[in-house]
């Protein structure tokens, strides 16, 4: 099983921005602790602040990807076209979030990815990763 994990803008500065939110661990020091969780299953990362190589990653996910965990960042807000992207595709993608979006701004509380997903984890820290991982390989019905 092949599982891609995707950040939206800003998450590239995990560890160094807003640690009271977002805690002080970089999502590449994490991610090396996540993979040997999940024996047999592969993970790819990919990061970008750009909508459009977010977007282009998501067309070419079927057939390489069986499942996607997606923190959309700023963009699970705002990006109907990524929302688009996502519902395009025959991929189950999780929504993930660091925070807990209810706990936060207004403009945070509404997610316009969500609906197209298989569902929506938050507010566990970098945990929600390893719990939107997890949620798909149930959805996928893998064993442990």
């Amino acid at each position: 099983m092949d599982i891609l994990i995707m950040n939206g803008p800003n998450l590239n500065l995990l560890g160094s921005r807003e640690k009271s939110i977002y805690g002080n661990q970089s999502f590449e020091d994490y991610f090396k602790l996540l993979m040997p969780v999940f024996e047999g299953i592969e993970m790819q990362y990919f990061q970008s602040n750009l909508e459009g190589e977010l977007i282009d990653k998501l067309h070419s996910a079927p057939g390489i990807y069986d499942g996607i965990v997606l923190n959309a960042g700023g963009y699970t807000h705002t990006s109907v076209a990524l929302a688009d992207a996502v519902a395009a595709i025959k991929v189950p993608v999780v929504e993930v979030h660091i925070s807990n979006l209810l706990k936060r701004e207004d403009f945070r509380h509404k997610s316009i990815i969500g609906p197209n997903c298989i569902g929506s984890i938050m507010g566990f820290g970098l945990d929600s990763y390893r719990l939107g991982v997890e949620s798909l390989r149930v959805f996928l019905n893998l064993p442990k």
